[in-house]
């Protein structure tokens, strides 16, 4: 009978030693895949921010661009007007010479 007992004890350390190891792999296993995907998270939240910093960027030219055609669309009504002013003048002049 003590063979039957020292058998039964040693079958039941390897059951729990292969309960604990298995525990322990698998809080192992979760606690690199946490890691992991903490460190893919990040990448994309910079990738996220790198973006957002380029459409602020783009956004801020885009105004700039904006304001230079505003200004030019002003500098060209102001040179159509000039311009008639001139050919006004210069009818005057050929009409007075004519006359």
């Amino acid at each position: 009978m003590e063979g039957l007992t020292i058998t039964a004890v040693i079958t039941a350390a390897g059951v729990i030693s292969g309960i604990i190891l298995g525990w322990l792999g698998r809080a192992r296993a979760v606690k690199l895949d946490t890691a992991a995907e903490a460190s893919k998270d990040a990448r994309l939240q910079a990738d996220i921010e790198f973006i957002k910093r380029g459409v602020d960027d783009l956004r801020i030219e885009q105004r700039a661009q904006g304001k230079r055609f505003d200004d030019l669309t002003e500098r060209l009504t102001r040179v159509e007007e000039s311009t008639k002013s001139a050919h006004r003048r210069i009818d005057r002049i050929e009409n007075e010479g004519r006359g």
